[in-house]
């Protein structure tokens, strides 16, 4: 049985943290990435038993130096979780550069950081899977994220166009769209608001993080060679193209 080692960015919070324990489920040695809080990665490791790394994913030198130092202790990679995400919101009128470029730059570009790094490697073995975090807000617009959605859009274009170039040498690229989920996140939204939300969700209810993880193990699956290229939306019916 082929050994899997994976990367989830943004491993160690919300809906990393279950992917990250979803993928230790299935048998994958993870390392999971974050940027900020020591304490809480601390705790998370010794909860979960998951190595914690700090890093920024927005730093393409960075990236690469910690792959190669992911994969001279576990081995090859084999799955990139590419979640790290982070938020600026605004309307476009009370947006700054700065605001903008912070989203772009982590959550889009840590994609296109931590893939550049993993993808030599996974194409010289004949095998790789990355999955993405995309956004029902990257599907659909949303008001006062047009920092978000451009980034979250971006991550769907940028899925379907490597994984043209992957597909022959048995690399699947494909992107998960998380509709509203109760994370941390989406808890420190007031409740006025987080009602109309949940209203204007057909299943009645916010999704859960172990849903999503469900969804990006299926998509990091031996059986899953036949899948590239593709966005899987758990949106709970709200968002549906």
């Amino acid at each position: 049985m082929r050994k899997h080692v994976a990367i989830v960015t943004g491993g160690t919070r919300g809906i990393g943290a279950a992917i990250s324990k979803k993928l230790t489920e299935n048998g994958v040695t993870v390392v999971a990435n974050y940027a900020g809080d020591d304490e809480k990665a601390k705790a998370f490791t010794e909860a979960t038993g998951i190595a914690a790394m700090k890093w920024n994913v927005a730093d393409y030198d960075a990236c690469h130096a910690k792959v190669k130092e992911v994969e001279e202790t576990h081995g090859p990679v084999t799955i990139l979780i590419n979640n790290a995400g982070i938020t600026r919101d605004g309307t476009l009128l009370k947006m700054d550069r700065q605001m903008w470029e912070d989203v772009i730059n982590v959550n889009l570009g840590g994609c296109f950081n931590m893939s550049k790094a993993v993808f030599p490697g996974m194409k010289a073995r004949s095998f790789g899977r990355i999955v993405s975090i995309g956004s029902i807000n990257g599907q659909g617009g949303q008001y006062g994220q047009v920092n978000y959605a451009a980034a979250k859009s971006g991550i769907h274009g940028f899925t379907k166009a490597l994984a043209q170039e992957g597909a022959r040498f048995g690399v699947t690229v494909n992107a998960l769209a998380p509709g509203y989920i109760d994370t941390e996140m989406v808890a420190a939204v007031p409740e006025p608001v987080l009602e109309k939300i949940v209203a204007k969700i057909p299943v009645g209810r916010l999704g859960q993080a172990d849903e999503i993880a469900r969804g990006v193990a299926f998509l990091c699956g031996e059986d899953a060679g036949f899948v590239t290229g593709s966005t899987l939306s758990i949106n709970g019916g709200q968002h549906m193209y």
